[in-house]
């Protein structure tokens, strides 16, 4: 880890001192992109869905962006196996986290609820549309470090680490208002894959080959 002497932002390997990072950049990005800290009662709440999980599995697979003083101002992560993971966070994490995750009600009522709903349903990731590509990635910068190249270099460091495992290809779900982040997957060479009865998603994918 940088030792804080200035040495510049770099993409390095997520390490445990990371993890209240990634729950703070989680939510400040929940909003496609925007910050979500107002629609939730609980701020680690979304962090504990879609990005602690991920390093508490498969760290090999986590890389953050580093601002130069030691601190994560964004990160990707993801899973090599979605089958394999699902069946982890059913058989694990739901209840490593049931002291603070309770079965919400049904219909959910608040934003809270809904989001606790996908929590207790895992097996929401498991689309037969996507069975062409294994693994699934989530990744998400804080606004200010956007735009700069730094998804990019996420992202190339995150398929390096995929394609070295044997994972050939991997796909993603994303909102379908989010039109800056859109443009940001096809410039990386992700195409839509077709999943009906998904009107607010969409899911991209592409291989983990070097471009």
């Amino acid at each position: 880890m940088p030792d804080g002497s200035g040495n510049g932002p770099m993409v390095r390997r997520f390490e445990p001192g990371d993890t209240d990072a990634l729950y703070d950049i989680c939510i400040r990005t929940a909003d496609a992109g925007a910050d979500a800290r107002s629609q939730y009662r609980s701020p680690t709440l979304v962090g504990d869905i879609f990005a602690i999980p991920y390093t508490e599995r498969e760290p090999e697979h986590a890389y953050v962006l580093d601002d130069g003083t030691g601190a994560a101002v964004g990160y990707i992560l993801g899973t090599a196996d979605t089958e394999a993971f699902v069946r982890w966070y059913r058989r694990e994490w739901i209840p490593r986290t049931a002291s603070r995750r309770p079965v919400p009600p049904d219909p959910p009522v608040t934003q809270d609820d809904a989001m606790l709903a996908l929590h207790h349903h895992p097996e929401r990731m498991l689309v037969p549309q996507l069975a062409a590509y294994p693994a699934h990635l989530h990744i998400d910068l804080l606004a200010e470090w956007q735009g700069s190249g730094w998804g990019r270099r996420l992202m190339t460091r995150f398929l390096a680490g995929l394609r070295a495992a044997g994972v050939p290809a991997v796909h993603l779900g994303m909102v379908a208002h989010n039109t800056g982040a859109r443009k940001f997957y096809d410039r990386l060479g992700f195409f839509e894959i077709d999943v009906p009865d998904t009107p607010n998603l969409i899911y991209l994918g592409r291989s983990t080959a070097q471009d």
